[in-house]
């Protein structure tokens, strides 16, 4: 019996996308693109994935606590300076308390020879993905053979100081691809979401929240990491550790 290509391809593709590869990522650019979200074996292909970002020289990491329902320091660090409740703990708390990320795999049409590749959301383009799966005119909008496209926009308003994402499905619905092939590849090489980002212990999230409070203590303010990414708001900052997180 000979050798199966397509699989052979597939587990190639495989090794491209494990392991936290940034090439993984897809993030899409300014303008139009049509993008079609891929099934997954475990029938969710809208993950949701909790971070903590701004603590010292770490652009984010995973949080054991929402992610694994381990025990969590900073967590807990984030707990206790809300119930302080004074402006400075408030501030703090907000700033370290761990932030929904979204993501799901996807093949961007025009650039098919990339194969499946990981876009991260955030909460409203969530919402809005949720409203047309669960709209019976819509409904599985990632079957293969009977789901749709989308057109994604994405791009700064007018006057706004953030970029925009909106999501607009095709009025027909299209097959996933034009050949099982291609498809059984695609399915076979989604990128395994355990991998992606590094895994850290309860132990070393400690490590590094005491080593964050001991620079807290020496420069009597919030340290310049934490200031790293401030704007004029907390979903700004996110975006851009994320950014970072993801090269």
């Amino acid at each position: 019996m000979g050798i199966d290509m397509s699989k052979m391809r597939a587990k190639m593709q495989q090794l491209k996308n494990t392991g936290g590869n940034k090439s993984s990522f897809w993030r899409p650019q300014d303008g139009e693109q049509v993008i079609r979200i891929v099934p997954t074996a475990d029938g969710d292909p809208f993950k949701t994935i909790w971070f903590h970002y701004n603590v010292g020289n770490n652009s984010g990491f995973l949080s054991p606590k929402r992610n694994f329902g381990e025990s969590d320091p900073l967590d807990e660090f984030v707990r206790k300076l809300f119930n302080e409740n004074t402006e400075e703990s408030v501030k703090m708390a907000k700033n370290l308390m761990a932030r929904q990320r979204f993501f799901s795999p996807v093949v961007v049409r025009g650039e098919e020879g990339e194969g499946v590749r990981i876009w991260g959301y955030g909460k409203q383009v969530y919402e809005t993905l949720l409203g047309y799966v669960l709209n019976p005119d819509y409904g599985d909008i990632t079957d293969p053979q009977t789901g749709v496209d989308l057109v994604l926009q994405y791009g700064k308003p007018a006057g706004a100081s953030f970029p925009k994402t909106t999501l607009t499905p095709r009025r027909k619905s299209t097959p996933l691809c034009d050949n099982s092939e291609q498809c059984s590849q695609w399915l076979d090489s989604i990128p395994d979401f355990d991998s992606l980002f590094e895994r850290k212990t309860p132990e070393e999230v400690g490590a590094l929240l005491d080593e964050f409070l001991l620079g807290e203590e020496s420069a009597e303010e919030t340290s310049s990491e934490t200031h790293k990414y401030a704007g004029s708001s907390a979903a700004s900052a996110v975006d851009a550790a994320f950014n970072e997180l993801v090269g």
